[in-house]
């Protein structure tokens, strides 16, 4: 709502504008923190066995929806609908971080010489992201009854910019502060062996963070009494959503459609989930490769703006299907890329500004070819979800089009050890691919040579199977795409 002179009428909302963009600034300080660990966990050179165990730490998000129906109607009436869910879990973030900040240095491996304790590592992340989940649920629904009408549509600002923010803070900005090279070029004047912070700082003093902002928010923030409207009925609200979601996927047309989420991410998920930490594998920096997330957040920002003006008309998934070619060539291009990497490597183990250039050229590239599939794909789901159950059916969509990701992604890191072909050159009867079966040739005195990269293989099988999926399941996206309304509504 703007106001006489034509600008946003922000009264008597600001104070709630900037404490809800605090929350979603602490919701994305466990998924950057979440984000940085495989990197690390990479140029400890943990097996993608290991990676692919950890990468679960990403399910929660896109699984939410499971859950939030008993969030939304569960609570307590003398701490609000939703502090119930919010307070103690962003407690629970707290506790847990001051926890891990004791023993993440020991579950990295860098005590005593130990390897990487990645299946605690991930109990402990997946937590921190299943808690954030949680706390998103809440906040979400707080956002509707905190702010006037008039401005409710600021909610999702907030956490679109908070959640970004909160991002960049716990991925780009810890890795840089971690890094002692960064430290010691950019930030001080005498070099040290360690960086500004480690990840056990940081997870410290974010733990008390939490605890300090969660206690102050709850002491002296009131929920406004929620509506009769507003009020579900407990039990048979959460029996309602569920049956409501079970009507939705039993609809011939939503059958259909499931199987192109679950499968449209095939040809991508070598890229998406290996490329970043294979450029590690080869010699580039964690915090180099963090910071070109800092010249893309810009272009993330822009680019569903622009590709929205291809995909607001009756046919968006024309653009899907467009960019999926596009989008399968950008991940041989990335594929080489890596391939390429060790020749442009100085003498010091840097690299030159220019290759850093080309590979930011080469993501944004990635990232137009991306959003186009995402912003069509948003846009479809806009244009079938039922209106009696809008919310509920969007958030059906998403979640099982972040699943379609996420499960693949999994398979890929962990095949790609498996179809790894190394030997140990100079010593008979040990092998390689794994990182105590490398440091065991090593220590015989053999060298690991990797003969086949599995992740090359993946890249060429990826791109096969993206075009074969393109050519059997184009035409069932446009059929799915022509059908009228009535076909996805569930309660016609």
């Amino acid at each position: 709502m703007l106001d006489h002179n034509g600008k946003p009428d922000l009264t008597g909302d600001r104070h709630n504008i900037a404490l809800l963009l605090l929350l979603y600034i602490l919701q994305g300080i466990p998924l950057g923190l979440a984000g940085s660990v495989p990197m690390l966990l990479q140029s400890r050179h943990v097996s993608y066995h290991q990676q692919a165990v950890f990468s679960f730490v990403f399910w929660p998000f896109s699984v939410k929806l499971v859950w939030a129906p008993i969030v939304d109607a569960i609570y307590s009436k003398r701490m609000g609908r939703r502090k119930t869910w919010m307070v103690p879990s962003q407690y629970l973030i707290g506790i847990f971080m001051l926890f891990l900040s004791t023993k993440v240095d020991y579950l990295l491996g860098d005590v005593e010489d130990n390897s990487p304790d990645v299946r605690t590592l991930t109990f402990f992340f997946f937590m921190l992201n299943f808690l954030a989940a949680t706390q998103d649920i809440a906040v979400d629904g707080w956002a509707l009854t905190m702010l006037s009408r008039r401005n409710v549509g600021w909610a999702s600002t907030c956490n679109s910019v908070g959640q970004t923010a909160g991002y960049f803070l716990g991925f780009v900005l810890f890795l840089a502060l971690e890094s002692a090279d960064f430290c010691n070029k950019y930030l001080r004047s005498e070099p040290q062996t360690e960086g500004i912070m480690t990840l056990a700082g940081f997870l410290y003093f974010w733990g008390i963070v939490f605890l300090v902002t969660t206690t102050l928010v709850w002491i002296f923030k009131r929920e406004r009494e929620p509506r009769p409207s507003e009020v579900p009925d407990d039990q048979r609200s959460i029996v309602s959503t569920y049956m409501h979601l079970w009507d939705v996927v039993r609809l011939p047309a939503v059958k259909a459609y499931i199987i192109i989420l679950l499968t449209h991410k095939m040809g991508f998920a070598a890229t998406d989930a290996v490329t970043r930490l294979k450029l590690i594998e080869k010699g580039v920096q964690t915090e180099n490769l963090a910071l070109l997330a800092v010249p893309l957040t810009p272009i993330q920002i822009l680019l569903p703006l622009v590709i929205s003006r291809y995909t607001a008309g009756p046919r968006p998934m024309d653009t899907f299907l467009k960019a999926m070619p596009l989008r399968l060539l950008m991940g041989v291009e990335l594929a080489a890329m890596v391939f390429l990497t060790p020749y442009f490597k100085n003498d010091d183990g840097s690299f030159p500004l220019y290759y850093y250039a080309m590979i930011l050229v080469s993501y944004s590239l990635h990232q137009v070819t991306l959003y186009s599939m995402f912003v069509a794909s948003m846009a479809f789901h806009a244009q079938i979800s039922d209106p009696v159950i809008g919310g509920t059916y969007m958030t059906l969509l998403n979640t099982l089009s972040n699943l379609g990701g996420n499960w693949l992604s999994t398979l890929a890191l962990w095949l790609v050890d498996d179809i790894t072909w190394s030997s140990c050159e100079g010593v008979e009867g040990l092998t390689c691919g794994s990182a105590d079966m490398d440091k065991a040739c090593e220590t015989a005195g053999g060298t690991c040579v990797t003969w086949i990269d599995g992740y090359y293989l993946e890249t060429a099988a990826c791109l096969v199977i993206g075009l074969v999926w393109l050519k059997l399941r184009a035409n069932t996206v446009k059929e799915l795409q022509s059908k009228e309304l009535s076909a996805w509504s569930a309660s016609s």
